[in-house]
């Protein structure tokens, strides 16, 4: 067993690091870093208005989605989903998808990705600018993946 692993606890509510960030309609707080869980990054969306990213496709990365609190919709590939408190979805790698909070109070997601590559460095980069990512093909392809659409029309 390798000693150097370590139990890691974060409060409800509060970012791995103490740090906050946002995307103007959301705040991320970490819950795990690329450097813990081999390769597993999670992080915990807390929306208060509607809205999400730009339909999008990871090169490397799948992705789990958990809907803790309030009402969210996806499209991944051709196939749409609706989640609510308790549900969870999987959105595999090159398939792309896009998703947005419909609720009408406060929403809150945990997202999980896997392996890491660069989502954490991404989510640091764009939440200094406290909006949603911009649409910028490049930006996204420096971080491993590509705009392929706008976000959904709510």
């Amino acid at each position: 067993m390798d000693e150097s692993l370590h139990a890691l606890r974060v409060t409800a509510g509060q970012d791995r690091f103490g740090e906050h960030r946002s995307l103007g309609i959301n705040t991320i707080d970490f819950k795990t870093s690329e450097q813990e869980g081999d390769g597993l990054f999670i992080i915990e969306n807390s929306f208060r208005a509607k809205g999400g990213p730009a339909r999008h496709l990871h090169y490397d990365q799948d992705e789990w989605f958990y809907a803790v609190e309030g009402e969210f919709i996806f499209e991944i590939g051709q196939e749409q989903f609706r989640l609510n408190p308790g549900d969870s979805l999987f959105a595999p790698r090159k398939i792309p998808h896009v998703w947005a909070y419909v609720g009408d109070e406060t929403g809150r997601i945990l997202v999980a990705f896997t392996p890491a590559g660069k989502m954490e460095a991404f989510f640091r980069e764009v939440a200094k600018a406290n909006a949603m990512p911009p649409q910028d093909p490049e930006l996204w392809r420096a971080y491993g993946m590509e705009v392929v659409g706008p976000p959904l029309s709510l």
